[in-house]
């Protein structure tokens, strides 16, 4: 697969939306980084800023939350690599220590039933400062380590592993707060509840009262 390195750009997934193969566009910063919601992700370098878009014309469209859990267990297994423990809050975060240590955002797109082309990007805080007012809610390797981590075998780990495939289980086992209370936000109302399980197209099993309520992560936001 093609290999684009940039020392900056404005957004990998913006880059990689340019090309027609698949391919891997790494940057050593990004200067208008963009997370899930539109919101801004801060990008300084010595952060690993990747892409990887992938053209495909197999995959139906109910199956699209694989490309999922292959993104946030790629991340989970380069963090690994480093001697940390992870755990994914549903859907995607990955989080070490209790806060944020990567960014993910995909976007894909339909042809008819079947997805067409995927973008998977993903920000991994490795030896980047990041701003104060996120010391609360995230994390680098090197801050969670105690010591620069070496950002070539970052790369190397995480592209390696975005190349794999992995099954709804090896998910579900780094879904750490099944079995336990939660609170679910949808607008203005809460509901709470035990979360059980995850299904097959991604939805969050949560029982509550007595009755097994199917949550898509378009409609609420998690609180564990």
């Amino acid at each position: 697969m093609k290999t684009v390195r940039l020392e900056s750009v404005d957004s990998t997934n913006a880059y990689a939306r340019k090309l027609g193969c698949d391919a891997i566009v790494v940057a050593r910063e990004q200067t208008a980084g963009t997370g899930t919601k539109g919101r801004s992700f801060s990008s300084l370098p010595g952060g690993l800023y990747l892409t990887k878009i992938t053209h495909c014309s197999q995959v139906p469209a109910g199956e699209v939350f694989r490309v999922m859990v292959n993104a946030s267990l790629a991340v989970c297994k380069t963090v690994e690599a480093f001697g940390l423990e992870p755990c994914v809050r549903w859907p995607n975060d990955v989080l070490v220590q209790g806060r944020k240590i990567a960014g993910i955002l995909i976007e894909n797109t339909f042809s008819g039933a079947f997805l067409s082309r995927s973008l998977v990007g993903i920000g991994l805080n490795v030896n980047n400062v990041l701003p104060p007012e996120l010391s609360d809610i995230a994390i680098s390797v090197a801050e969670a380590i105690g010591a620069p981590a070496d950002l070539n075998r970052a790369e190397e780990t995480l592209v390696a592993a975005l190349g794999r495939e992995y099954t709804l289980q090896e998910y579900r086992s780094y879904l750490r707060f099944l079995g336990g209370r939660v609170r679910l936000l949808s607008g203005g109302a809460v509901r709470e509840g035990i979360a059980e399980d995850i299904d097959e197209i991604g939805r969050l099993i949560v029982e509550e009262d007595g009755k097994r309520t199917a949550y898509a992560a378009a409609e609420v936001t998690l609180r564990i």
